[in-house]
């Protein structure tokens, strides 16, 4: 069946919210911790998803997604709580579906002055190609 296919699940957050919660402005943090914990377990990230209070019956969720075979992993609750309207109603379907959810668990990095300057740089900038829709 081959190796388990993991969606990592980071918050969209607001730049603006950088000094007051910097580790849910910083998804590519995020998204390094899923792939750190995937591949301890020999999983493979198949998608990354940065989202904000999406319901847990919206489509980009679970287009794709393999009952008994593929999982959903964040770096913690805290961030499902951004990222999800509902991480009751998340863990609900997703034993309804058959999906695992998890957590990665661990701390937080620690955010430096300069830790903040460089995600305040990486996201304000332009993405190449982005087309503005």
């Amino acid at each position: 069946m081959g190796p388990v296919r993991v969606t990592a699940i980071a918050s969209l957050t607001p730049l603006q919210e950088l000094d007051a919660d910097p580790f849910l402005v910083d998804s590519r943090t995020q998204h390094a911790m899923c792939a750190r914990w995937a591949q301890e377990r020999g999983y493979v990230v198949a998608r990354e998803l940065v989202v904000c209070a999406l319901r847990p019956d919206h489509c980009v969720l679970w287009d794709g997604v393999r009952p008994g075979v593929d999982l959903f992993v964040a770096p913690s609750r805290r961030v499902l709580e951004s990222a999800l309207s509902s991480v009751d109603d998340f863990t609900a379907e997703c034993s309804r579906r058959g999906v695992r959810v998890e957590t990665v668990g661990g701390a937080e990095p620690a955010y430096d002055a300069q830790m903040k300057a460089r995600v305040h740089r990486r996201l304000s900038m332009p993405t190449a190609g982005y087309d503005g829709r």
